[in-house]
């Protein structure tokens, strides 16, 4: 009797010296303590995440992690296929879609990084982890600081200031007038932050675009705002949530909302001392399938519970019994047809 012979897996295609890199903030990020690369890596998995899980591994760090550009490098599955296979390399421990903050200067945004682990790590692992991970070291770029200056090389000194250029008169000036002082260049202001929150509602929707004139006007109701202690996220989500169709008069509209939402002003904690540092926040797991964000242990396997329920039932909801004897009844047709007379 011949002997069967399982087919192998998948060459494992070459990455493209090409492949997008996303944003700073972004894409792939290796988690540490893996164990060093093997041929047998991901022996276990079924065939389509094996290769995916081989190829995401060879991925360097910031690499773009999106299912669309996922589909574009592999042509053998499209993208609702990489999404599932994600899906299940999450459940088995090698991937978790984290979303930490980022402080911007004033304001605070969110950015989306995808964890990669060769080694698979259990939930109690990949839950400690992002325990003791700060918002600093997943999120935030390193900036190499500048070295200080040497204390045995003297300050350069100012350079001298520039020789005036001699006045030169006109035809019609006196020889005995005197020469008109220079004029110094106006320097304007830096927009404050009420400003230019206002002036880029109009580039998230185009509702709501505002002239430089109205972004003066209503600079300080959006300042009252910014002194209440809110963000600049809060702000901008005030005015933009639940807007109609179409927007007559954005200006009016800013203003009407600008003044009936003003948050309250919370007093000072007295068991707070002022000027104590703020608490670090915990990072929030991206449910892997759905993109929906929670604690770390609300999420096991990376799933939320809707979709870890669909994840077990094996993605297909129970077909219909009618559908069912309709399909035996036609396949029972097509015997009688295929009879010999």
């Amino acid at each position: 009797m011949a002997t069967q012979h399982l087919s192998s897996a998948l060459p494992v295609p070459a990455v493209s010296p090409a492949y997008p890199m996303a944003k700073p903030g972004y894409g792939k990020r290796s988690a540490p303590g893996q164990q060093p690369r093997t041929r047998d890596d991901f022996a276990l998995l079924p065939t389509r995440e094996r290769y995916i899980a081989g190829f995401v591994d060879h991925l360097p760090d910031g690499a773009e992690m999106g299912i669309k550009q996922l589909a574009k490098q592999l042509p053998l599955y499209g993208q609702q296929a990489i999404g599932t296979a994600l899906n299940a390399l999450s459940v088995a421990g090698h991937l978790r879609r984290i979303r930490c903050p980022v402080d911007a200067g004033d304001e605070c945004r969110w950015v989306s990084r995808t964890f990669w682990s060769r080694t698979a790590r259990d939930n109690e692992w990949w839950n400690t982890y992002l325990a003791t991970e700060t918002a600093t070291q997943t999120a935030a770029p390193t900036v190499t600081p500048e070295a200080p200056p040497s204390p045995d090389l003297a300050a350069p000194a100012e350079p001298p200031a520039p020789t005036p250029v001699p006045h030169q008169r006109t035809p019609h000036q006196a020889p005995d007038a005197e020469p008109a002082p220079p004029t110094q260049p106006i320097r304007e202001a830096a927009p404050s932050p009420a400003y230019l929150a206002l002036a880029r509602l109009g580039r998230d929707d185009h509702r709501l675009a505002l002239s430089a004139h109205d972004c003066t006007a209503l600079e300080p109701l959006a300042a009252q705002w910014l002194d209440r202690g809110v963000t600049l996220d809060y702000l901008t989500n005030a005015l933009t949530a639940g807007l109609p169709a179409q927007v007559d008069s954005p200006v009016g509209l800013i203003r009407r909302r600008l003044i009936d939402k003003l948050p309250p002003r919370l007093p000072a904690t007295p068991n707070t001392p002022t000027g104590a540092p703020t608490p670090a926040r915990r990072l929030l797991v991206e449910c892997t399938d759905c993109g929906r964000p929670g604690q770390p242990e609300a999420l096991p396997d990376g799933l939320c519970r809707p979709c870890r329920t669909t994840h077990t039932a094996g993605g297909h909801p129970s077909p219909d019994p009618t559908q069912i004897a309709a399909v035996k009844t036609h396949m029972a047709n097509l015997r009688d047809l295929l009879k010999p007379v």
